[in-house]
């Protein structure tokens, strides 16, 4: 959702989140998650991710939510800014909701890949049974404070943070775990022992299941045209900014694609490209967009384009990728364009999720090594607040 909103760049702390006010903390637990009876607290897993409106109505909360977080963006004024930008926006994010069924499918799919690795870790890892799946969006309901709210109501003692990042970047993963320490410290939840999986752009299942689908999209293709074919990956673009003070994300996702390219055993040409860019600010590149365009005047027919960075269909792959890019590939005479299928609830992405869990349990693991070291032109007090929170957290 980023994509279609962001028009600056991302920097530091501030969250002041709307609510729809009719919404009562009952009605919002009995929506989001369901409760457990077991007398025995549920091992927490908090799948955290950005969110997507669920409904057009929530299109603004949403926007302004984004533009209000300063671990995102440093906007002048931005209390004034924010909801400027959301009201001036709303109209024609609502359009592009509109034209992919009405709203993000996100949370819908989250509370599948959630339900079903509760079902698996309970098989596996019966030492830590029951687990529940808790969602903490940071920009729409589920918000991470209606989550850590429900994790109180259940008594949860062991909690286990899950980005639904696979690749690292200080303006996701980041923050949505200073959100999450902000809500900690506000909730009084610090006794919880609090565990993170702050990333895992390379591990096994990820790669399979993305090699799989790629197999599976290329497999529509005929034997002469699969000879052919370029492998396109597209993640979200960063402004050069974020990347220049060190954001680790590029790196993570190239990391992605030479590991699943490994898998594939190199058989096709391919290139990482960056989509969503906005704004007169330079962003990484090349661009989607552009890249497209400069295979059609190459006279390349068979594009199957990846979205390498979401593991989760919403706007950028429903709308971005099949709608805005895929009537430009047909208007440049690309005839063989493709989207590979995300991975929403696909068996071997789900296993490879609970796979990534009982890792994490079994090397008793509280977060990455990458996790500690910032960016090295990094100036945000808030980050040092949330990485002194975990790394001392010994409960």
């Amino acid at each position: 959702m980023l994509t279609k909103c962001l028009k600056t760049t991302f920097i530091n702390y501030n969250s002041t989140l709307i609510r729809p006010l009719t919404w009562s903390s009952i009605f919002t637990l009995r929506r989001y998650t369901i409760t457990t009876n077991d007398k025995k607290p549920p091992t927490a897993v908090l799948l955290t991710n950005m969110g997507g409106p669920e409904t057009t109505g929530d299109v603004y909360n949403f926007l302004h939510n984004l533009f209000s977080d300063r671990d995102l963006m440093q906007l002048p004024f931005q209390k004034y800014t924010a909801k400027f930008i959301a009201k001036t926006r709303t109209p024609k994010i609502m359009e592009q909701y509109d034209a992919i069924g009405g709203g993000s499918p996100i949370l819908r799919w989250t509370r599948k890949q959630g339900e079903a690795v509760e079902k698996i870790l309970d098989s596996i890892s019966p030492q830590t049974a029951p687990h529940k799946h808790y969602i903490a969006f940071r920009y729409v309901e589920p918000y991470t404070t209606t989550a850590l709210e429900e994790m109180k109501a259940d008594g949860v003692q062991r909690a286990i943070v899950f980005t639904q990042y696979p690749q690292y970047s200080c303006s996701t993963t980041g923050s949505s775990l200073n959100e999450l320490y902000r809500g900690i410290s506000e909730l009084g939840m610090d006794k919880i022992h609090w565990t993170i999986i702050d990333r895992w752009p390379t591990h096994p299942g990820f790669i399979e299941a993305t090699a799989r689908k790629i197999e599976a999209k290329l497999a529509e293709y005929s034997p002469e045209e699969r000879e052919e074919a370029i492998i396109m990956f597209s993640a979200h673009s960063l402004p050069m900014s974020v990347v220049n003070r060190g954001d680790p994300y590029p790196a993570e996702v190239a990391a992605t694609v030479d590991h699943v390219m490994k898998r594939l055993k190199n058989k096709y040409p391919y290139r990482l490209c960056w989509q969503s860019q906005v704004g007169p600010k330079a962003w990484l590149g090349p661009q989607t967009s552009e890249a497209i365009e400069g295979f059609a005047k190459e006279g390349k027919k068979n594009l199957v384009v990846v979205p390498i960075a979401f593991t989760s269909d919403h706007i950028e792959t429903l709308f971005e990728l099949d709608l805005e890019y895929g009537q430009v590939a047909k208007k440049l005479g690309i005839t063989g364009w493709k989207r590979v299928d995300a991975l929403n609830d696909d068996p071997v992405f789900t296993r490879a999720m609970a796979d990534i869990v009982k890792e994490h349990i079994d090397g008793n693991t509280k977060f990455s090594k990458q996790w500690t070291l910032k960016c090295p032109e990094c100036k945000f007090s808030a980050c040092d607040d949330s990485r002194q929170f975990f790394t001392s957290n010994k409960v």
